[in-house]
């Protein structure tokens, strides 16, 4: 079993910044490849991120250039830094964990899931 909690939400205006958190405890972390998905009110969850255990990471059109993910292995820890947020960002972020790194923007490649951290963005 892999825990996962995220934390780092909250409320920013338009093109402010934000850093999400989300710390593993269980197995062996850099084991892992590590995903970051969103949801919004009436929408489907959708991909945002992801970083393998080698480190390489992906990202969604929507974040790209604008969302940074990184890892902390010695820590357990991945990172999502965003900046630049619109309202479209507003959602609730959730961090998984995946064993198996073929298909990172597939929320089905992921083993455990975290609870979620709001992020609210106002224009």
């Amino acid at each position: 079993q892999v825990q996962l909690v995220e934390s780092g939400g909250g409320l920013v205006q338009a093109g402010g910044s934000l850093r999400l958190s989300c710390a593993a405890s269980g197995r062996t972390f850099s084991n892992y490849a590590m995903g970051w998905f969103r949801q919004a009110p009436g929408k489907e969850r959708e991909f945002v991120a992801a970083i393998s255990w080698s480190g390489g990471s992906t990202y969604a059109d929507s974040v790209k250039g604008r969302f940074t993910i990184s890892r902390d292995n010695a820590k357990n820890t991945v990172y999502l830094q965003m900046n630049s947020l619109k309202p479209e960002d507003t959602a609730v972020y959730y961090c998984a964990a995946a064993y198996n790194d073929y298909r990172l923007d597939y929320d089905k490649e992921y083993d455990y899931w975290g609870q979620g951290t709001q992020v609210t963005v106002s224009s």
